[in-house]
């Protein structure tokens, strides 16, 4: 029966200032668990983190560059057309126009047999079979005067 007894406390042998260091008033701030339920805390594998973190951070800025290069492939297709509308405008302002040409559209661009270009009203298919001159582009007028080429038979670059 003296073992179910519970055993007395001999305070003598406590160390006061030892249990000060292992109380706090905070138990909430301790970087540890503080009860025997709490949960521990367990060191992380920072090179696992940093290397995760590299990974993704790679992945995003590739995607990004993909899109910018995407952006840059169609803004120099848009400067190939516009260098190929400046082209064919000055190609037809240098040719002889006897009328004036209406924003929107279609007209036809020709050569003489004498080597000289002019621009048309007139398509080839309303053109008699005796007509000579040599069908170059179905050209449209812009709106901000440059020409566009709908139909062409040379290679306009």
């Amino acid at each position: 029966m003296d073992e179910k007894l519970p055993k007395p406390i001999d305070v003598s042998k406590i160390d006061l200032e030892l249990m000060k260091l292992k109380v706090t008033d905070m138990p909430s701030l301790l970087e540890y668990a503080h009860t025997v339920g709490g949960f521990a805390i367990v060191p992380t594998n920072e090179g696992q983190i940093k290397s995760h973190a590299r990974d993704a951070m790679k992945e995003q800025t590739e995607e990004q560059l993909h899109l910018i290069f995407e952006q840059m492939k169609t803004l120099a297709r848009q400067v190939q057309d516009i260098k190929k509308r400046v082209h064919i405008s000055d190609l037809i302002y240098n040719s002889k126009i006897s009328f004036t040409p209406v924003i929107g559209k279609n007209y036809y661009l020709y050569e003489s047999t004498e080597s000289n270009r002019y621009l048309s009203l007139i398509s080839p298919k309303e053109w008699g079979s005796d007509f000579t001159d040599v069908y170059l582009a179905e050209v449209r007028l812009n709106a901000d005067h440059t020409w566009k080429v709908i139909h062409s038979t040379i290679e306009i670059s």
